[in-house]
């Protein structure tokens, strides 16, 4: 069985998640959850570099990460995993809403950031989600993440010494990614430009491989960089 999502057209196979956390029972409870509710838990973990040896040779499509680990932190573990695969989702699972934790998190490489008091329903949702690439916040996050891509943006970036000219987008490469810098989810980018969430995936995706990018973060800072997080879109539709 495949988990349902929006504009999710693989109907192969579930997708594989694994969960990382140090309280056993907490671990087993979400694991449970996500195979009932259709994923196929490939591995669990307990501690850091546990969490990155099985996460190397389970390779699972979505990671559910705690942040407070023994042996190495959330952070470190995902910046680990996600070197080893890019392809990997992680998706943070926290009790900790602090905005440091949230940044770096998100500066590590992770998709999204759900609180530990979220219902079964949300982090089942949330992983699905996560799954096809798009970003997951508790309420409330998503706006301290985006307000962070812009900080970062505004800061000045290191000269690069014969920087080779800007990759060329097409018009629809532009406009979906206008619309990435504005921190909206594939769904609603799909729903905005009448689009499938598959189609607009695979939009981003080539992006990121043209400009040589590796996530979503680094995505939206060359976007906001380059001022394309304003309202100039308006009109964008009229091509592509």
């Amino acid at each position: 069985m495949t988990v349902g999502t929006a504009g999710d057209t693989r109907a192969e196979s579930p997708v594989t998640v694994m969960v990382v956390d140090d309280h056993p029972m907490w671990r087993d409870a979400v694991a449970r959850d996500l195979s009932e509710a259709g994923f196929q838990v490939v591995a669990t973990a307990g501690d850091g570099p546990e969490a990155v040896r099985r996460a190397r040779a389970a390779r699972p499509q979505v990671l559910v990460l705690d942040l407070n680990l023994p042996g190495a932190s959330g952070v470190q573990v995902c910046k680990q995993v996600v070197a080893d695969d890019p392809a990997v989702r992680v998706l943070v699972l926290s009790a900790s809403g602090e905005q440091q934790d949230v940044l770096e998190a998100v500066k590590s490489g992770a998709t999204g950031y759900l609180l530990k008091s979220a219902g079964r329903e949300e982090l089942v949702d949330a992983v699905g989600r996560t799954a096809v690439g798009d970003p997951v916040f508790t309420p409330g996050l998503a706006g301290l993440v985006l307000g962070e891509y812009r900080r970062l943006a505004a800061a000045p970036a290191p000269a690069a010494p014969d920087e080779p000219a800007a990759p060329r987008l097409t018009a629809r490469e532009t406009e979906v990614l206008r619309l990435v810098a504005k921190g909206l989810s594939y769904k609603q980018i799909a729903q905005r430009l009448v689009l499938s969430h598959r189609t607009v995936q695979n939009h981003v995706q080539n992006t990121l491989g043209k400009l040589q990018l590796h996530n979503r973060v680094e995505l939206v800072r060359y976007a906001i960089e380059r001022g394309l997080d304003g309202d100039a879109d308006a009109g964008a539709g009229e091509r592509g």
